[in-house]
């Protein structure tokens, strides 16, 4: 891994930008670069090999790939391509989603997606992060400090728990 770290984010409609945008907003706050693209793996499967293709000669070291219902998006990318694909599925009407997880989580043997939960756009670009981290030292500081400022959250909420506690039982 050279330069700066960059994310390929692909979203199999725009209509899965309103759970995606999370995911930037992390990636942008780790400095790590993206580009956010819509390509369907159905309407337009020529162009998503092409990308998938191009994808590590275009500098980039991970594909997050969003996509619900007959979410196939990820596999497809997968196929094309030896970069870290990361499959992130979107809530459908059906089954509030499983559906999409199914159909991104169940892949061959020999091509595998890193999948995160329904809707997990923030935990898809942790996980993009943490395997750029393996080749951008920076990274893991930022991990680091992450997680201690998680663990901070969680325990001034512990404390305020207590105060209620003590105050009302």
């Amino acid at each position: 891994m050279a330069g700066r770290p960059k994310v390929l984010v692909v979203m199999g409609s725009d209509s899965d930008f309103p759970v995606v945008k999370d995911c930037l907003k992390i990636l942008k706050e780790f400095g790590v670069l993206f580009d956010a693209l819509v390509c369907s793996a159905h309407r337009t499967p020529e162009k998503a090999a092409e990308t998938a293709k191009n994808a590590k000669g275009n500098g980039f070291d991970v594909i997050i790939a969003a996509a619900g219902k007959a979410a196939h998006l990820p596999g497809v990318l997968a196929a094309f391509t030896t970069l870290p694909v990361i499959g992130l599925p979107i809530k459908s009407s059906f089954q509030d989603g499983l559906d999409s997880l199914l159909s991104i989580v169940q892949m061959p043997p020999g091509i595998p997606v890193a999948t995160v939960g329904v809707n997990g756009a923030a935990n898809a670009a942790l996980l993009a992060v943490q395997i750029l981290a393996t080749g951008y030292p920076e990274l893991s500081q930022k991990l680091d400090s992450y997680k201690s400022t998680m663990a901070q959250k969680v325990e001034e909420k512990n404390k305020n728990l207590q105060d209620i506690i003590s105050k009302e039982i």
